[in-house]
């Protein structure tokens, strides 16, 4: 049995990259996963990766994986998914809001007004769907008194990273799980905000491979990466532990957050926190 046998995790934009990591960590650990992401085909989409592939391996891994075919732009499909888990299982302990509409020229050094608006979708997919999957994991999670929600954050929330849209959205994922756990204190549900540095994803391999001089910025330092499935171990450290509330309303490095709970990375690195170079988070615990 693993620590996390029993209980009941969401991880959102799970077909692939930190969401999928993250999925196969708490499977590893025992949870039953609900995996959402709007994948179910392969081929579909130009990375690999399903939510039924995540799933079957979360399953592999020792836990329970469930697919569910989920665009978190759309608040039917999120509210149809929170019915299924409260039917199926009755409870809920875990949601981690990753999903995130990555626009394909996040990367392209150009200036706001020279991006398209449609790259306000990360603020849709990446803030919006956060409060509306948490809005539903709290009406679960309150009156069972328990519950862990986690935002996938980065340094972005305070320095400066690809554009203004992304900073904007990731600062406002920090504030929001804060103020989440001030109302959610009472009814002993954490909520905190991790931040990733370059998690070495899918797109990541690829973007580092195909764009010259992106292993040369600060934020894309293949050496100072991590496997997907890192923040996942961290995750897993944080729901297992019975005095997470203490965390709850603060924004964590991921990396800091390991080295007090002893989480290495898949290979057995330390992963470096990046805090003198890239800046500190700004909130603390409620």
């Amino acid at each position: 049995m693993g620590t996390l046998t029993g209980k009941v995790a969401v991880v959102t934009g799970a077909s692939r990259g930190i969401g999928k990591g993250i999925a196969l960590a708490l499977g590893e650990a025992g949870a039953t996963v609900y995996v959402t992401g709007r994948t179910v085909t392969k081929g579909e989409y130009p990375l690999p990766g399903t939510v039924g592939e995540t799933a079957e391996e979360v399953s592999r891994r020792g836990g329970q994986g469930v697919a569910v075919q989920v665009d978190h732009g759309n608040d039917e499909q999120v509210a149809a998914l929170f019915e299924q888990v409260k039917r199926e299982q009755g409870r809920l302990d875990i949601l981690v809001n990753n999903a995130f509409s990555l626009p394909d020229d996040l990367t392209e050094v150009k200036g706001f007004w020279e991006k398209p608006l449609s790259n306000w979708e990360m603020i849709d997919v990446g803030v919006r769907s956060n409060f509306v999957a948490a809005w539903h994991a709290a009406q679960i999670m309150a009156p069972q008194k328990s519950g862990l929600i986690v935002a996938i954050s980065g340094y972005t929330g305070v320095a400066y990273t690809y554009g203004v849209v992304f900073g904007t959205s990731k600062s406002a994922v920090d504030r929001m799980s804060r103020d989440m756990a001030v109302e959610l204190k009472p009814h002993q549900v954490a909520s905190l905000s991790l931040w990733q540095g370059l998690t070495l994803t899918e797109r990541a391999e690829r973007n580092l491979a195909n764009i010259p001089g992106l292993k040369e910025g600060a934020a894309t330092r293949p050496a100072d990466g991590c496997s997907p499935e890192f923040p996942g171990r961290v995750i897993v450290a944080l729901a297992s532990d019975p005095e997470v509330m203490r965390h709850s309303g603060g924004t964590f490095i991921t990396a800091e957050m390991a080295a007090e709970y002893g989480v290495k990375d898949v290979d057995g690195r330390e992963i470096p926190s990046l805090r003198e170079t890239r800046g500190a988070p700004i909130w603390q615990p409620v």
